[in-house]
């Protein structure tokens, strides 16, 4: 029998869903380009969390882990490189917001 405090899958999944919620509302509704990407990462810890739920939960092994720790090796080299083309983009085009970059200059 579950007790009144006792964390369970459902509240993970809740906590997951909110989280990929707000970084899809923050991804669709931003012109920053850094706000994008702070976006980007909340849908990726999303992501990690239910990974590492589900395989507390459901297999108790640790594939899961393996694999959280996999999107955030991916997540940190996503955000190197994003940052460097932001950084370009704003010493080219002297803003970050990315309706204002939509032609590219060869």
């Amino acid at each position: 029998m579950m007790s009144l405090f006792e964390i369970s899958l459902q509240h993970y999944l809740i906590i997951a869903a909110v989280l990929f919620c707000l970084g899809l509302y923050i991804v669709l509704t931003r012109k920053n380009a850094v706000a994008i990407l702070m976006g980007v990462e909340l849908i990726l810890n999303s992501a990690n969390i239910n990974l590492v739920a589900f395989s507390h939960y459901l297999t108790n092994n640790i594939s899961g882990h393996v694999f959280a720790i996999f999107v955030i090796v991916l997540a940190a080299a996503e955000a190197a490189v994003a940052l460097a083309i932001i950084i370009n983009i704003y010493q080219n085009f002297k803003t970050v917001d990315v309706d204002k970059t939509d032609e590219l200059k060869g």
